[in-house]
């Protein structure tokens, strides 16, 4: 792997140099930006000039003449407003640098971090026995992004999906099929969609015995104290479902593109045999207490509309064990056992208070260090286009299968439309790469915080913010080399660029560090942001810069040397997200 100082940090250390030269005593960093007016614009001058009570315009004039320039890195620099200065850098500078990053592969000259960390990451959570739905799509999607990134950074990243798989509704799942043992198939379906059809049916059936019938009730009750002291037909037929349930969320992640591993399926019964440890230590510490026979932990500052605390309930009057007991078992697992550095929760917004009595209660327990950062990655809800939560025209939420499906098929559309060589069966699988991309990036391309609205529409149009107009511009550059044959892409320093292909050489270079910052932020929408712009200059370079009929073959093979380190940025990038990326489209 060849590591690349970005533009930016050679920038950074020339200026550093320059003003440690006119003002020894400056520590300011001089804060470099883009900017309309030139390449880059430092505004760290003010700082520094407002520290040693220098007139800032007149420290800028000496900070300049300490600058060298020329065709290294930086061209012109200029002084400009109260003491900004604007600088220019050198057409051989970035060619030089973009080629360095055309050598190293897939990672572009970006290098890991020196001292990464284990980040567990709870994210994609579906519910035994149960459907998954609209709902499940953004801490799936969001998640996996976030994976993707942290990965690239060099982090070592942990999966966990703790799918609901305990509680008391399994004993009344596993009692009414004890009483009905006809109403699973004898073995477990191959069939996602078929498997969760045998189990919804046993779920509603079950339900409606459970509602009517107080005497099965009763028997239900005492089941799920089997299946808590570990009786074994009880955990057979629990297993059973857990099963089933497995079939059918690969099928739906296969679907999204995503890839779910077994051994990362940790469930709430995972942490079921730690739970009373765990609240044993918290009332032994004094961090939970007894009120009301259950055992709680009180915050000063969460209080009620009436002002009263409101508590986290780690364990219940009767004994039993809620989500609580279970998120802090699972903290204690996670940083004892898997040595997590940085956990991160990919969880509704909704749970937002949750998490933070949970975390802090971990932090009182000594269980959450100063060496280990928590954070929930709250996600808003998924709109419809008329701004109203997603429904059904009935009123139902939406099953994420019949999203996706409907996603795929208006893709189809789109990709039949503009395919001119494409066969029937190449158009279906650009539809699912197409259609599975448009659904992820509307999601990642808004703050994950924030509610977005799903429009399908919208989704695989062509034009604007979308994944189909950043998969036809890595298709198009395709085409363009495709069409060079025997001409092959090639660096050409010494040549003078258009300020089309300066704007998108530079963006280019912006790719490690953008990639860096939006993972440190856990933000995946920054990366989407810079891909649509990076897409979006290609556009303008296409336009006013001709490829194959460039003037010489040196602008030719420049060009296409741009073309292509585009391509694999986007190729990249959009990998990072999830996102396929078609040859031809």
């Amino acid at each position: 792997m060849a590591s690349v100082t970005s533009l930016t940090d050679l920038v950074n250390q020339r200026l550093a140099s320059a003003l440690s030269a006119t003002l020894p005593e400056a520590s300011v960093d001089p804060l470099l930006r883009r900017s309309d007016r030139a390449d880059y614009q430092a505004n760290g001058i003010l700082a520094a000039a407002k520290k040693a009570k220098a007139n800032p315009r007149e420290l800028a004039t000496q900070v300049v003449s300490n600058i060298t320039t020329g065709a290294d890195l930086i061209q012109d620099v200029e002084v400009s407003g109260p003491g900004f200065l604007n600088l220019t850098l050198s057409d051989k500078a970035i060619t030089e640098n973009l080629a360095a990053r055309y050598t190293d592969g897939d990672r572009l000259g970006v290098a890991a971090k020196a001292n990464p960390g284990i980040t567990v990451i709870d994210y994609a959570q579906p519910n035994v026995a149960k459907e998954m739905h609209v709902g499940h799509l953004r801490s799936a999607v969001i998640g996996d992004a976030l994976r993707g990134m942290l990965d690239f950074t060099g982090e070592q990243t942990i999966g966990r999906h703790h799918i609901g798989d305990w509680g008391t509704q399994f004993g009344m799942l596993i009692q009414y099929l004890i009483e009905n043992p006809d109403q699973l198939s004898p073995e477990t379906d191959t069939d996602g969609e078929q498997a969760m059809s045998n189990l919804n049916r046993v779920y509603k059936a079950s339900r409606a015995v459970f509602d009517a019938d107080e005497d099965f009730k009763e028997r239900a009750r005492k089941r799920v104290v089997a299946l808590q002291s570990g009786d074994k037909e009880t955990l057979d037929l629990w297993q059973r479902f857990v099963d089933e349930s497995k079939v059918y969320f690969y099928s739906v992640f296969e679907k999204l593109d995503m890839e779910i591993r077994d051994d990362e399926i940790v469930g709430e019964s995972a942490y079921n045999d730690g739970m009373p440890e765990t609240a044993r230590l918290l009332e032994e510490s004094g961090v939970a207490v007894r009120s009301e026979g259950a055992l709680v932990v009180f915050f000063d500052d969460i209080r009620g509309k009436d002002d009263q605390p409101v508590p986290l309930i780690v364990q219940k009057a009767d004994g039993g064990f809620g989500y609580a007991a279970s998120d802090l078992t699972a903290i204690r697992n996670r940083v004892a056992d898997l040595h997590a550095t940085s956990l991160l929760y990919v969880v509704d917004v909704r749970q937002s208070l949750h998490f933070k009595m949970v975390f802090e209660t971990a932090r009182r327990a000594g269980w959450l260090t100063d060496d280990v950062t928590a954070h929930n990655m709250g996600y808003g809800t998924v709109l419809g286009a008329d701004g109203k939560p997603f429904k059904t025209r009935a009123g139902e939420t939406v099953r994420l299968e019949d999203l996706l499906d409907e996603a795929v098929q208006r893709a189809a559309e789109v990709v039949r439309d503009k395919a001119q060589d494409l066969t029937e069966d190449e158009i279906q699988e650009r539809a699912q790469q197409v259609g599975i991309g448009a659904v992820k990036y509307a999601d990642l391309s808004t703050s994950p915080n924030r509610d977005y609205k799903f429009d399908l529409d919208q989704m695989v149009s062509l034009n604007g913010d979308t994944s189909v107009y950043l998969q036809y511009a890595y298709a198009r550059i395709q085409s363009i080399l495709r069409k060079a044959g025997e001409v092959r892409p090639a660096a050409h320093p010494e040549l003078e660029l258009h300020a089309a292909e300066r704007a998108l050489g530079l963006h280019l270079d912006a790719f490690g560090d953008t990639v860096f910052e939006a993972a440190a932020e856990y933000a995946p929408h920054k990366l989407a942001a810079y891909l649509y712009q990076l897409a979006s200059l290609y556009t303008s370079f296409y336009d006013k810069c001709p490829v194959l009929k460039a003037d010489t073959t040196e602008q030719v093979e420049n060009r296409l040397f741009l073309c292509d380190l585009t391509a694999r940025t986007l190729h990249q990038g959009m990998a990072l997200l999830g996102i396929r990326t078609p040859e031809r489209l």
